[in-house]
């Protein structure tokens, strides 16, 4: 039977996680600024957050090319600026926080009746992102991105747990958006209700310090 599983992870990671971004030919000012290309630079320790983008929903499918699987609408990621260079550059975050509500979140998938939590293990994370709209999220030393899923069934409650390595997405100032399209999970543990591989699909904006808006520079 065929089932479907949202991490994020994510978001992220859940997923998941830092500032927008599409380079700006701005030099000289800060990487993150805040307020527009070549704005206020980003403090560090200054706390960024960001939404999914308004009308879009955060999917795992159980292929890259596959519609089936869970789709949330509500989701949200927390990191805390740790270094921003000036631009050119690299700043990087750590990831403290990315959510899903489980009541935003439906299920195509024979079997499945709805999804009762979606946890993101293993944080804080590390995210970078480069002048040139390159984003990564890396977990600890010694340690994977995880999401544990628990999955409600006609079999009872199912708890699926994903792994990967690190994830890799892209950012755009047009809308202080981070985007993640396909990204590979793989089943750790879970029954054979739990697909073996996962992509997940999401967009986060606009990402926020206090308020105002971030860009890339």
């Amino acid at each position: 039977m065929r089932t479907r599983t949202l991490l994020a992870l994510a978001g992220a990671a859940t997923a998941l996680t830092v500032a927008a971004a599409v380079p700006s030919s701005a030099a000289g000012g800060a990487v993150l600024t805040t307020g527009g290309t070549g704005g206020t630079a980003a403090a560090v320790g200054d706390t960024l957050t960001a939404p999914l983008a308004a009308g879009t929903s955060a999917t795992l499918y159980s292929s890259a090319t596959g519609t089936s699987g869970v789709s949330c609408k509500t989701s949200q990621f927390t990191a805390k600026v740790t270094s921003n260079p000036a631009a050119p550059g690299t700043a990087t975050e750590s990831v403290t926080g990315h959510t899903f509500d489980p009541s935003s979140c439906t299920s195509n998938v024979a079997g499945v009746l709805g999804v009762s939590s979606i946890v993101i293990d293993n944080l804080p994370y590390t995210a970078t992102v480069t002048s040139a709209g390159v984003l990564s999220v890396t977990p600890p030393s010694g340690s994977t991105i995880q999401t544990t899923v628990k999955l409600s069934t006609l079999l009872g409650t199912v708890t699926c747990v994903y792994r990967a390595p690190g994830l890799t997405g892209t950012a755009a100032n047009g809308d202080s958006s981070i985007s993640f399209t396909n990204q590979q999970f793989t089943k750790f543990s879970g029954s054979s209700l739990c697909f073996a591989n996962g992509y997940f699909t999401a967009k986060y904006a606009p990402v926020t310090d206090a308020g105002v808006r971030v860009y890339v520079n």
